[in-house]
C-alpha cells in the first residue's frame, strides 16, 4: 500500500505542474494562435461589415496595394521604421557609453531618459502634440524670443508628420536602448579595455573597434525590439497626429482599424493584418535562425 501511495503522490507531482500550466496555455492556444488562423482565413474571405467565410482569393490583398492610403501607410512605417530604429539606437549607445565612464551625475541622467518609458505612448503623443502646435507650443515660444520668421510646423505639414512621429518615438525609447547597451558595457572585461589602452589605443578606438562589435547581439535585440514597437505603432499616431494631415502619417496599424471598424471592409483590414504579422516575421525569423545558430556553435 504505501509503495501504490508513493507511485500516486509521484505521479500527481508531475502532474500538478501540467494542470496549472494547461489553461494559459490553452488560453494562448486560442486567443493568439487561433485568431491568427482565423485572421489569414478572413483576408481571403468576401468578408465585409461581418465575417463572411465565402473564400475569394488574393482579391483582398490586391485590393489592398490598389488603395492609395495603404501605399502611404506602408511607405511611412519604412520611413518611420529606419529613422527610429536608427535614431534611438545611435543616441542610445553615445549615452550608454557617457554613463559607462562613471560621470558624476549619471543618476541624473539615467532617470531623465529612462522616465519616458515610464509613461505610455498616448501621453507622449498628447505632450508632443501641445510642442508641435504652431499656435501653442515651440513656435510661439521661439517667436515670442523675437525670432519672428521661426516655424516648426510638422504635425501640420503632410511631408514632415511622420517625422513629427519620429521625434516622439525617439524620445521616449532612446533610454530603454540606453539602459540595454549600458548594462552590456558594464559586462565586458575590464582587462581587455586595459591591454588595449597599454598598447596606445584611444577611448574612442577601444569603443569603435573592440566593445561594439562585441555587442552583436544586444544591437539585434534592439532592433527587434524597436522594430516591434515601430510595427504596432497606433496610439502614438492617434495621439499626435490622427494620421493626418489627411491620411499623410498615417500607419499600417491605424489603417487596419480605420478599414475593419471604421469602413467595414474586414476582409481588407485583416489582410493588411497579415501582412504586418509577416512584416514581423521577416525580422523574427533570421534574428531566432541566429540566436539559435550561435547556441548550438557554442
Amino acid at each position: 500500500m504505501a509503495s501504490v501511495a508513493g507511485k500516486i503522490a509521484v505521479r500527481l507531482e508531475r502532474l500538478i505542474p501540467k494542470l496549472v500550466i494547461a489553461p494559459g496555455f490553452l488560453a494562448i492556444l486560442l486567443f493568439v494562435y487561433g485568431f491568427i488562423i482565423w485572421t489569414a482565413y478572413i483576408s481571403f474571405s468576401k468578408s465585409k461589415m461581418l465575417p463572411n467565410y465565402t473564400l475569394i482569393g488574393l482579391r483582398p490583398y490586391e485590393r489592398l496595394f490598389q488603395m492609395d492610403r495603404w501605399n502611404v501607410a506602408f511607405t511611412n512605417l519604412i520611413i518611420f521604421g529606419v529613422a527610429f530604429i536608427a535614431i534611438s539606437i545611435i543616441i542610445g549607445v553615445l549615452l550608454a557609453i557617457l554613463l559607462d565612464q562613471r560621470i558624476r551625475i549619471e543618476g541624473a541622467i539615467r532617470t531623465i531618459y529612462l522616465y519616458p518609458m515610464a509613461i505610455s505612448f498616448v501621453i507622449t503623443g498628447t505632450a508632443w502634440k501641445w510642442i508641435m502646435n504652431p499656435s501653442l507650443g515651440l513656435e510661439t515660444v521661439v517667436r515670442s524670443w523675437g525670432w519672428e520668421s521661426f516655424s516648426f510646423g510638422w504635425i501640420v505639414d503632410q511631408n514632415m508628420a511622420v517625422y513629427a512621429l519620429v521625434m516622439a518615438a525617439v524620445w521616449q525609447s532612446s533610454g530603454f536602448v540606453m539602459a540595454l547597451f549600458l548594462s552590456a558595457l558594464r559586462s565586458v572585461d575590464q582587462d581587455i579595455i586595459k591591454a588595449a589602452s597599454l598598447d596606445g589605443a584611444s577611448t574612442a578606438k577601444i569603443y569603435l573597434r573592440i566593445i561594439l562589435p562585441s555587442m552583436r547581439p544586444v544591437f539585434m535585440s534592439a532592433v527587434v525590439i524597436l522594430a516591434h514597437l515601430a510595427i504596432k505603432s497606433f496610439d502614438l499616431v492617434v495621439a499626435l497626429t490622427n494620421g493626418g494631415p489627411g491620411y499623410s502619417s498615417t500607419l499600417p496599424a491605424n489603417f487596419m482599424y480605420e478599414m475593419t471598424f471604421r469602413r467595414n471592409e474586414i476582409g481588407v483590414g485583416a489582410a493588411s493584418a497579415i501582412i504586418m504579422l509577416l512584416t514581423v516575421m521577416a525580422i523574427m525569423v533570421p534574428y531566432l535562425y541566429s540566436e539559435l545558430r550561435g547556441s548550438k556553435n557554442v
